[in-house]
C-alpha cells in the first residue's frame, strides 16, 4: 500500500507574528524541542494588559466561539477561523476578540470585526499584518466584508482606540508575508541567526541561540556590535569573534572608512574587545582607582529602581546599606535592605519627602548605581518636586554609575556590559532562578489588581511583593559584586 503523502500543518497566527519578529523564531516554535523554550515573562505582561483593555471596552464577559456569533454576543472570543492563503497555503488565527458592529452578515443583522491589543506607543508591522490576517479569515468566515479591524491601548478612561484599514497593501504585506513564512518552514535546519541579536530579549528560544552563538563565535557576541556593523564586517570579511580579534586594527579603520568616519574611529575599539573575550582576559583601560569616592566613605548606598515603562511608573526603589566595618573594610554581613515603593495614589510628593529623608540620614555616603537609570529617575523627580538647582546639583555628586566607571578603567571579556553579564562573569548568582526585570513588572501588576482580595489570589500576590523585594535587593548586591571587583583591583 503506497502512503499517503502527510497534509503540512496550517500557517498559523502565532507562527505569523514569530516569523514577523524573526524568521529563525518561527521555524523553532514547530520544529524546536519544547524542553529548549524557556519561559519569559514578556508574554503573560501582554495577555495581562490585552485582558484590561478588553475589560473596558466590554466590561460584560464576552461569549465564546461559534454558539456566541450565532447569538450576536457584542463580544466573541475562542472562534478558530480556517481557510487559505496564497498559492492554496492552508492557514488558521484564533482572533483574541471580536466586538459585534452594525452589518449584515450570515448570522444576521450585525456583522463582527477582530480587536488587537497592542503594547508600547506605536502599533507595530506585526501587529498589522496580523490583524490583517484575522480581518481577512473573518469576512470569510460571516460572509461579510471586514474594512477595518479594531486597535486598543491602555484601559480605564486612558483606553486608546484606534481604526486600522484592513485592505489594500496591508492584503499585499499578508500575502508576502504567509509566503515566506512557508518558505522558511519548509527546510529541515532553522533559518540562521539574526544580525542583530540585541533584540532577542524577549524570545523563548534565546537560551539555545545564545548557545550557538558562543559556540560557533557569532559576531554579535562582541559587545558593541549589533546588526548594522555586523553587517558592514562581513563585507570586509570578518565573520567571526576570532576573525576579528586577529584583524590589524589600523587596516579595519581605513576599510570601515567608507561607511563613515565614525566606524572608523570604533574599529580599534571592537578588535580590542574581540581580543579580551577571545583570551578571557580583563584589560585595564587606564591608571587610577574607578571609585576614589569610596576610600574616606563612612557606607555606602545601592541603588536600584523597578519600573512600568508603559505606566511610566518607578514604582520601587530599593536601597542597600552599607557601611564600614570597625577595621576599615565593608560590613558586607550587616547590609541592610530598605526598600521604598511607590503607591501612585499616595502621590509623589510623599515619596519625595520619604527619600529625602533616607539620603538625610546618611550625609556623605556615596550612592552607588548600575546605569543611568536611577540618576535620571531620581533628578526628574527631585525637579519636579521644586528642588533648586543647588540641590539637584548636590544629589548629582553623590550619585556614582558604577558602570561608567567600569567602562572608563577596565575591557571585560564579557558580549555585553549590563549588570547579568558582568556580574555573572564575576561568579554572583541571583537568589531567584530565572527572574528577570519583566517578571517583577508582572507580578507587580498582579499585586495592584489583587492584593486587596482575601482569598488565595491576595495572598499569592502579597508574596510576590516580597519576591519583587528580594530580586531588587539581588540587583543591589550585584552591583555592590561589581564594585567589590573595581576595589580589589586598585
Amino acid at each position: 500500500m503506497t502512503p499517503q503523502p502527510l497534509t503540512p500543518a496550517p500557517l498559523t497566527d502565532r507562527l505569523l507574528r514569530s516569523w514577523l519578529r524573526c524568521r529563525r523564531r518561527a521555524w523553532l516554535d514547530r520544529f524546536g524541542e519544547p524542553g529548549e523554550r524557556q519561559w519569559n515573562a514578556h508574554r503573560a505582561l501582554a495577555l495581562s494588559d490585552q485582558l484590561r483593555s478588553f475589560q473596558t471596552l466590554l466590561p460584560q464577559r464576552p461569549g465564546h466561539g461559534e454558539a456566541a456569533c450565532a447569538d450576536g454576543a457584542p463580544g466573541v472570543v475562542g472562534l478558530r477561523l480556517r481557510g487559505r492563503g496564497p498559492q492554496g497555503l492552508q492557514v488558521e488565527s484564533h482572533p483574541a476578540l471580536l466586538e459585534r458592529i452594525e452589518g449584515q452578515s450570515r448570522w444576521g443583522e450585525f456583522a463582527y470585526r477582530p480587536v488587537l491589543a497592542r503594547q508600547g506607543r506605536r502599533l507595530t508591522r506585526e501587529a498589522r499584518v496580523v490583524l490583517a490576517l484575522w480581518g481577512r479569515l473573518l469576512a470569510e468566515h460571516q460572509q461579510a466584508p471586514v474594512p477595518h479591524g479594531l486597535v486598543l491601548a491602555g484601559e480605564g478612561r486612558a483606553l486608546a482606540r484606534e481604526r486600522l484599514a484592513l485592505g489594500g497593501g496591508l492584503q499585499h504585506q499578508l500575502e508576502e508575508s504567509l509566503q515566506r513564512l512557508a518558505a522558511d518552514l519548509d527546510p529541515a535546519t532553522p533559518p540562521p541567526l539574526v544580525s542583530d541579536r540585541k533584540k532577542c530579549t524577549l524570545c523563548s528560544w534565546r537560551g539555545l541561540c545564545d548557545q550557538e552563538a558562543a559556540a560557533m563565535g557569532h559576531l554579535s557576541e562582541v559587545s558593541g556590535i549589533g546588526g548594522k556593523r555586523r553587517e558592514m564586517l562581513l563585507e570586509q570579511g570578518v565573520t567571526s569573534l576570532a576573525a576579528l580579534a586577529a584583524r590589524d586594527p589600523e587596516q579595519l579603520a581605513e576599510a570601515l572608512s567608507v561607511y563613515g568616519e565614525q566606524h572608523r574611529e570604533i574599529a580599534a575599539e571592537l578588535v580590542a574587545q574581540a581580543r579580551v573575550q577571545a583570551s578571557g582576559i580583563p584589560e585595564p583601560l587606564g591608571e587610577g582607582s574607578a571609585l576614589p569616592e569610596l576610600a574616606g566613605a563612612p557606607g555606602v548606598l545601592l541603588y536600584d529602581i523597578e519600573s512600568d515603562p508603559d505606566a511610566r511608573d518607578d514604582f520601587l526603589h530599593g536601597f542597600l546599606v552599607l557601611e564600614r566595618d570597625g577595621a576599615g573594610g565593608w560590613n558586607e554581613a550587616g547590609a541592610r535592605y530598605q526598600p521604598l515603593l511607590a503607591l501612585q495614589e499616595h502621590g509623589e510628593q510623599r515619596l519625595w519627602q520619604r527619600l529625602q529623608r533616607l539620603l538625610v540620614r546618611y550625609p556623605g555616603w556615596p550612592v552607588l548605581h548600575y546605569g543611568e537609570t536611577e540618576v535620571i529617575g531620581l533628578v526628574r523627580l527631585a525637579q519636579r518636586q521644586g528642588a533648586t538647582e543647588a540641590e539637584v546639583q548636590q544629589l548629582r555628586g553623590r550619585m556614582l554609575d558604577v558602570h561608567a566607571r567600569l567602562r572608563r578603567h577596565w575591557r571585560l571579556p564579557v558580549s555585553s556590559y549590563g549588570l547579568k553579564a558582568v556580574a555573572g562573569w564575576l561568579g554572583f548568582a541571583w537568589s531567584q532562578k530565572g527572574v528577570d526585570g519583566a517578571r517583577c513588572l508582572l507580578w507587580w501588576r498582579q499585586w495592584r489588581h489583587w492584593h486587596r482580595e482575601a482569598g488565595r489570589r491576595g495572598q499569592a500576590s502579597r508574596h510576590q511583593l516580597q519576591r519583587i523585594f528580594l530580586y531588587n535587593r539581588d540587583d543591589s548586591l550585584a552591583t555592590w559584586a561589581v564594585v567589590r571587583w573595581l576595589l580589589a583591583q586598585d
